[in-house]
């Protein structure tokens, strides 16, 4: 909670009162449609292409060289010095130290500790993992809680197939049109291939996959189990990327002269069963929306990431969103996952295709988490941006 405050103050605009206290526990995000003086308002928000991994455009860059170029870009395009900033917060999952699954089996053993290994390693596991459920169920391959999904909720390989081809569709569609220009910050890199290096300036997702086909997708073997309907083909790409998003309060953001591209309208977090992780965003998204006090029919556009096509289908279907307006630029499936990145990504591409549309809209930003959660937040693009 301490913590918390400290971040809340570095949100305040310059000058707030220093005796004035708010619970930072609460929702304060803003109603819907208002306008204040504490609304928290994105600025700005760029990101780097996506890169499939080991073999994509990023395969020779280090994880800070791309987030430097998106933070850097972020800065420079609303005239914004590094001094200004309260507070820088990296998403990381598997990178060494980021401890995501740790984090997540303690809750339900609760256990903690702070010797057993070196801060820049994970660290071990309790052996109690294997003697309760919820644990042991935190270490089941992301894979198979696909498969449980679409077991236990009737998802067809037929269905995944045919929602993996839309995203590789929309994707290719809206990298041909040059949607995906505004938000993506050029990169120059250098490739080091057969020992010779040369330099390589990257400006395009290179996951997206033009002529996909019903017919090639369903030829792929499965992927996790041999009789299952997760393949490489409907799934989620393991990608390099990078993506930043610059927040503040909307007094701070007037008084340095900042331009206001969307207001953020409730946020949401919830645990699902470890198992069946991948439909977080069927339980979150009802919570964020009911917080700002909208329903799933006001929004214009769901940014829900596809980690597993089984996942996306069930959550979409289960909260009866319209398929136009689920990932109408393509999503993980096409765009590529890199884990930590695709929260601000979806930010980013969110909220500049309700730009795009040039009329106030709302829009929603939605993830299944492993190990069992799900998070949604709810945007409002204020028009005319």
């Amino acid at each position: 909670m301490h913590r918390l405050k400290i971040l809340a103050g570095h949100l305040s605009p310059p000058g707030a009162a220093a005796g004035g206290t708010r619970d930072v526990g609460a929702a304060e995000c803003g109603s819907a449609g208002g306008s204040g003086p504490q609304d928290v308002v994105v600025v700005h928000g760029r990101r780097t292409a996506i890169g499939k991994a080991k073999r994509g455009a990023f395969k020779d860059t280090t994880p800070d060289e791309l987030l430097s170029a998106v933070m850097t870009a972020v800065l420079t395009d609303v005239g914004l010095s590094p001094d200004k900033l309260g507070d820088v917060c990296v998403g990381n999952v598997l990178q060494p130290g980021a401890g995501a699954l740790m984090a997540r089996v303690a809750h339900f053993l609760s256990v903690e500790s702070m010797s057993l290994r070196a801060i820049g390693e994970p660290g071990d596991l309790s052996s109690r993992v294997t003697e309760v459920d919820k644990a042991r169920d935190c270490i089941i391959p992301m894979g198979i809680t696909s498969e449980n999904i679409a077991e236990r909720f009737g998802v067809s390989r037929e269905k995944q197939d045919a929602f993996a081809l839309s995203s590789q569709q929309k994707a290719a569609r809206a990298q041909t049109s040059g949607r995906f220009q505004r938000e993506i910050v050029p990169v120059a890199v250098r490739h080091a291939d057969g020992g010779a290096e040369r330099e390589v300036l990257v400006a395009e997702d290179d996951g997206i996959r033009a002529g996909t086909t019903l017919a090639g997708l369903s030829k792929l073997r499965p992927a996790f189990k041999p009789d299952g309907s997760t393949t490489a083909g409907n799934s989620s790409q393991v990608s390099d990327g990078a993506a930043a998003v610059l927040l503040g309060r909307r007094a701070a953001a007037e008084a340095l002269g900042l331009p206001v591209l969307g207001v953020l309208r409730a946020s949401a977090v919830v645990g699902v069963p470890p198992d069946l992780m991948g439909i977080g965003p069927a339980f979150a998204i009802p919570a964020a929306l009911q917080q700002a006090g909208l329903t799933v029919a006001d929004m214009d556009v769901f940014e829900i990431n596809e980690a597993f096509p089984s996942q996306a289908v069930y959550c979409v279907e289960k909260l009866g969103i319209p398929l136009e307006k689920v990932n109408p630029n393509g999503g993980a499936i096409a765009l590529g996952h890199p884990l930590g990145c695709t929260g601000a990504r979806q930010v980013v591409t969110l909220l500049n295709e309700l730009r795009r549309r040039g009329r106030r809209a709302y829009g929603v930003v939605s993830m299944c988490i492993g190990t069992g959660m799900g998070a949604a937040a709810v945007f409002e693009y204020p028009g005319g941006a």
